[in-house]
This record gives C-alpha cells, sequence and structure tokens, in this order.
C-alpha cells in the first residue's frame, strides 16, 4: 500500500553528487510533482540553489540515525529539529529488511509521534527491497548491497510518469574533466566494496539513453549568470 495517489506525475529523484554543485539546478528540481532525496541531506540556504528545497520523500539509513544522532538514544530534539527542513515528507526506512533496521526505524517513528513533527515515517516493503535486488543482480551489479539512490529511482520508475534525476554521478570528475567532490556537501568517500557505484550509474545511463528516465548531467544554469545574480 502507498500513501499517494498514484500515479505521480513528474518526479525528481536527487542523489548527493558532487556534481550537484554549483550546478544551478534547484529551481528545475523543485518544479517537479513530487521530490525524493536521499539519506537526510541538508538543504541550508547555501545549497538551495543547486538542489533546491521541496521534499515529498526522504530516505533514513539506520546508519546514519546511529553515527548522527547517537540512535535517539538521548538526542531526540536534535534530530527533530534537523528534519524541519523536510516540512511535511515522508522519512522512508527499511524498518523490516534487515535486523538492524527495525530499532533505529522504530525509534524514529516514535520521535516523531512523540514530537508532533510534520514529517511521518514509511516502512519500506522488505519484498520490494527484495526483488529491486534481485533484478539488479541479474543486470550484472554485483555489490554487497545496492545504493540508497538506486532503490528510490527503481522505486520512482513505478510511481511517477516521468522521472528526471539529478547528482547521481559516482566519479571525482565532470564530464568537462574538472574536478568534483564525491558528496555536493563533502568529499567523504564510502567504504570501498560496499557499493558498486560505476556498475550501478552504467544501468542508469542505459536507462536514459533508452528514455526511460532523464538523467541531468550539465548544470540547470549557466554558473557564470548565477554567480552575477
Amino acid at each position: 500500500a502507498t500513501p499517494f495517489q498514484l500515479p505521480l506525475k513528474k518526479c525528481s529523484v536527487v542523489g548527493n553528487g558532487g556534481i550537484l554543485k554549483k550546478s544551478g539546478c534547484g529551481k528545475q528540481i523543485d518544479q517537479a510533482d513530487f521530490v525524493m532525496r536521499c539519506n537526510l541531506p541538508p538543504l541550508s540556504s547555501e545549497y538551495s540553489k543547486d538542489v533546491g528545497l521541496k521534499t515529498q520523500l526522504v530516505t533514513a539509513n539506520p546508519s546514519i540515525i546511529q553515527k548522527r544522532f547517537q540512535n535517539l538514544l538521548w538526542s531526540r530534539k536534535a534530530f527533530v529539529d534537523s528534519v524541519k527542513v523536510y516540512n511535511h515528507s515522508y522519512i522512508y526506512m527499511p524498518a523490516f529488511s534487515m535486523k538492524t533496521g527495525t530499532g533505529p526505524s522504530l525509534r524514529v517513528y516514535y520521535t516523531l509521534e512523540d514530537f508532533g513533527a510534520n514529517q511521518a515515517v514509511l516502512f519500506a516493503n522488505p519484498n520490494f527491497l527484495r526483488d529491486i535486488g534481485k533484478f539488479w543482480k541479474s543486470k550484472g551489479i554485483h555489490a554487497k548491497r545496492l545504493s540508497t539512490g538506486l532503490f528510490l529511482v527503481s522505486a520512482a520508475l513505478g510511481l511517477c510518469e516521468e522521472v528526471t534525476i539529478y547528482g547521481f554521478w559516482p566519479f571525482s570528475v565532470d564530464l568537462h574533466g574538472k574536478f568534483i567532490s564525491h558528496h555536493y556537501y563533502d568529499n567523504v568517500l564510502p567504504d570501498s566494496g560496499f557499493h558498486a557505484m560505476p556498475e550501478e550509474f552504467l544501468q542508469l545511463w542505459f536507462l536514459h539513453k533508452s528514455g526511460v528516465l532523464r538523467m541531468q548531467l550539465e548544470p540547470c544554469e549557466d554558473p557564470l549568470i548565477q554567480s552575477s545574480a
């Protein structure tokens, strides 16, 4: 079951790649009817012109709840304050897909309930996550675990009539050979071997080339025009 009226029309799926920095894509991202984001990303004013502000659904990995918010054991208000930026959105969590996800997911649910927050928690269907994993494995993606971004794009393709993806670029240089950071907000690299990002990117590129989705890789606005504005 889904709480959304389907099909959703235009969807933006926003990854956190450094390619979004100075892209000026915020306005275009926010023009979609439904915006999905990964792993509770920062949307403060220094980033919003590149990544937008609108959010209907944002994922939260249990590891983020653990590391950034001490598993919500004693910093619940800090968590509630940090998710205010996502307004009336759903926080999407894998509560029943892996043992390590259950505790943090339920704590997020009860924390938001207790504080009367604007956000609601949506638990991922474990069968959906398993089937998506099998599907991409059959396409040649071999990793310990698929990235959140790929799960989100897969969900969007089932929910939306039109999908545009932003910030999906796992390389350290852009299309013009210019160095870029790993994320638009930092340059912290993932643990090696955990995700197969270039393999995932290749599959998304095939979907882009065949017209199944649109992948935005160039700036939406000229950075020179932006900086003078």
